[in-house]
């Protein structure tokens, strides 16, 4: 009975969070400034009664809601934990996150059996595209497109000054930002450094869809180059950042990108690498095995340990490659020309 309940925990608590984020759960409740009661959360938000009762109990049994009795009711407020990743208006929220994964990597994830069958992505499975161009698939329409850059956001505003203060990065004054989506990274890396600029490079469609929501004109040292980083020149930079880029493609399709990043690096310049790194044993950690299997569901690419990054860098002809494990997702790897 105790395994039970432990499976069940793990397969329903997710569809607990999504359920709870995408009916305004969170904001509803730091948006009241006072504990509320569950028919008063319902009245808010147009739901069932009874069915906001269990779902706002479920959440304070996972912790992410508090509660307190008044009046013969339970009265229900964000814990810090919720108001600080689940509320949209936090700075450090992860509502997109949460909201990308709920509708769009479950569905996929619903073809998982199929996805270790065939060893292939489930995009026409689940949405009824051809996966063979992997971000015509991601980028299938506007709306997803931005869905997916918040979600990066989302990340980078959590995870990003770890990752770029992993080694000291100041000597390195011109710097691209390979796939670097929604700007989130390079805010993080120009915060960190300033005295060092950052250009985003990107698809079209991206750099125009980052300026119009994600960086504004008074971001200063953030700039921007359209682009595919598989066709186009790579213009000279003291160093190129790839964060959750290589986990998309082949062992083959990193390498062509490395060397093409190789060929474009000023001499004494560098890459760095921003992945969630697998244990040499493969015994963990369990986030990088799950990202693996996601990897699996959605793109072509896999986790790798630091010793496969490490090898891809040196086939592509890059040298003392250096490995920083922050403790946190997100690792990083820095290697030179």
């Amino acid at each position: 009975q105790g395994t039970e309940s432990h499976l069940y925990y793990h397969l329903l608590n997710g569809l607990t969070l999504f359920a709870a984020c995408e009916l305004g759960v969170f904001d509803f409740l730091l948006a009241s400034e006072r504990p509320m009661s569950a028919a008063q959360v319902a009245a808010g938000l147009g739901t069932d009664v009874d069915g906001m009762e269990r779902l706002l109990s479920a959440c304070a049994g996972l912790e992410l809601l508090g509660t307190q009795a008044a009046g013969g009711e339970v009265l229900y407020s964000n814990t810090d934990m919720s108001r600080m990743y689940l509320s949209r208006s936090s700075p450090r929220s992860l509502f997109h996150s949460v909201e990308y994964y709920s509708k769009t990597v479950y569905l996929c994830w619903n073809y998982l059996t199929d996805a270790v069958r065939e060893g292939k992505n489930q995009y026409e499975k689940a949405f009824g595209l051809p996966s063979e161009d992997l971000f015509e698939a991601l980028y299938r329409s506007d709306d997803e497109m931005i869905k997916f850059m918040q979600l990066m956001n989302s990340t980078w505003n959590v995870c990003g000054r770890d990752v770029m203060t992993a080694f000291d990065l100041s000597p390195f004054k011109t710097i691209y930002d390979l796939g670097g989506c929604s700007g989130a990274l390079a805010k993080q890396c120009v915060r960190a450094y300033p005295q060092s600029s950052v250009t985003i490079f990107d698809l079209p469609k991206v750099v125009s869809t980052c300026r119009e929501h994600f960086v504004s004109p008074t971001d200063e040292r953030i700039f921007f180059h359209e682009g595919d980083f598989f066709k186009d020149l790579l213009p000279e930079a003291d160093l190129y950042i790839l964060a959750r880029i290589l986990h998309d493609w082949t062992d083959e399709c990193c390498v062509e990108l490395l060397s093409r990043v190789h060929q474009s690096c000023k001499p004494g310049g560098g890459v760095l690498l921003v992945e969630a790194l697998l244990n040499e044993d493969n015994s963990g950690p369990l986030t990088a095995q799950l990202y693996s299997l996601n990897m699996l569901v959605q793109t072509e690419g896999r986790e790798r340990k630091a010793s496969e990054y490490s090898a891809l860098l040196t086939t592509a002809g890059f040298a003392n490659v250096e490995v920083q494990r922050t403790g946190k997702i997100y690792d990083a790897i820095l290697a030179r020309k």
